[in-house]
């Protein structure tokens, strides 16, 4: 196995899709099997590990790839198109590196020994933003020293190879605000255990479990935030504006490749002007995704967490998840009667984009935060 400083260079002489688009060929030969059995993509876990894109946003400073957020969004969006699963469990590993990389390096934030964990171990981050968001979710105790856990972390990608959840739990006490706690907790604690319950739709290989914590204690020192519950902070405008362009990148490129799928099976089939009518509205709906993501990730790349830019994200993951959902249909139609075949993989990526709908900013609230800032009213307890 290489060394971490030897993936790293392999990093630095091929571009992240390369990679991807290298491995995801791998990944294509065992999603059907995964898919059919609910079963983790853990072999691919091992790959990405192997090839270096655990660490891949994580700065050169600390050993890491150096990527950006345009570079990761691509390597997602590759992933993508061969195993939606792969990219889904992969982006929220991502985007839990990104975001600390992006604090370090344009708010000197003192993540430096967690980046330098990621590197040297080559440890898996779980989010449990699906529990969570703004509201938070679980219980936080106050003992000695820290506070003890409770909580029921449902949603979480990875979870079979996870070493740390990046998680929060609500602390209530008399006479004060219900706080919301941030801190990460190790998988191996015997307070911790993985209820097997995913079994869905689509993105079945993704091993998003329900996690539950019943009395882990966090240390004082290890909460790294304290925030109000149930409005919007600076952190979760960070998280935001980072997250979603990575996320939807797995979306985008899941609707990338039922594209691709589609135009292979209806090269076979009679042409005539309903099936050119189908191809064209199915390309333009996928045009219409891709560009919702560019925008996503120009508001992120502009390096100016806000409420604005959250807007514009989210106006990007409402219009993404619409069109790339309307895309795929589109694919089905233009391929026919063979894409009802589950073996064709067509079947798969109709149920896999079907995620997209579920993710914040649902379109309900996304509309009531665009339209309170278009009417300058408040947005913070708007989620």
């Amino acid at each position: 196995m290489a060394s971490p400083s030897e993936k790293v260079h392999v990093l630095h002489q091929r571009s992240l899709p390369e990679i991807a688009e290298e491995l995801g060929h791998r990944f294509a030969g065992r999603a059907a099997a995964n898919d059919d059995t609910d079963r983790f993509c853990e072999d691919n876990y091992v790959d990405l590990r192997e090839a270096g894109l655990v660490e891949a946003g994580v700065p050169r400073e600390f050993g890491g790839g150096g990527a950006d957020i345009s570079e990761l969004a691509a390597m997602l969006r590759t992933l993508g198109r061969h195993c939606g699963s792969t990219a889904l469990a992969f982006s929220m590993h991502t985007h839990q590196v990104a975001i600390p990389a992006w604090r370090w390096r344009h708010q000197k934030a003192p993540v430096d020994a967690l980046l330098k964990r990621i590197v040297g171990e080559r440890i898996i981050l779980l989010s449990s933003g699906g529990s969570d968001w703004i509201a938070g979710s679980g219980k936080a105790e106050r003992v000695d020293g820290g506070y003890r856990i409770t909580a029921r972390k449902i949603f979480s990608s990875g979870a079979p190879l996870g070493s740390l959840l990046m998680t929060t739990a609500v602390l209530e006490e008399p006479g004060q605000e219900p706080m919301v706690l941030h801190f990460g907790i190790p998988m191996n604690s015997p307070h911790v255990r993985i209820d097997p319950v995913w079994k869905t739709m689509g993105m079945r290989a993704t091993g998003s479990h329900d996690i539950v914590i019943d009395g882990h204690v966090v240390p004082e020192s290890a909460v790294a935030v304290k925030r109000k519950a149930g409005e919007w902070h600076p952190l979760f405008q960070t998280i935001a504006t980072i997250a979603f362009p990575l996320i939807y990148s797995a979306y985008l490129g899941v609707a990338e490749g039922a594209r691709d799928l589609a135009i292979d099976l209806a090269r076979k089939r009679r042409k005539d002007t309903h099936l050119f009518e189908l191809a064209g509205r199915m390309d333009t709906e996928l045009r219409a995704a891709q560009y919702a993501q560019r925008a996503m990730l120009d508001a992120a790349n502009e390096n100016a967490p806000s409420a604005k830019s959250v807007n514009e994200v989210m106006a990007g993951r409402t219009l993404l998840a619409r069109h790339a959902i309307s895309a795929v249909e589109l694919a089905m139609e233009t391929a026919g009667g063979q894409s009802f075949f589950r073996d064709r993989g067509l079947e798969r990526r109709f149920r896999d984009i079907q995620g997209a709908r579920f993710h914040p900013l649902q379109t309900g609230p996304q509309a009531e935060y665009a339209g309170r800032m278009a009417l300058g009213e408040p947005i913070d307890k708007t989620f």
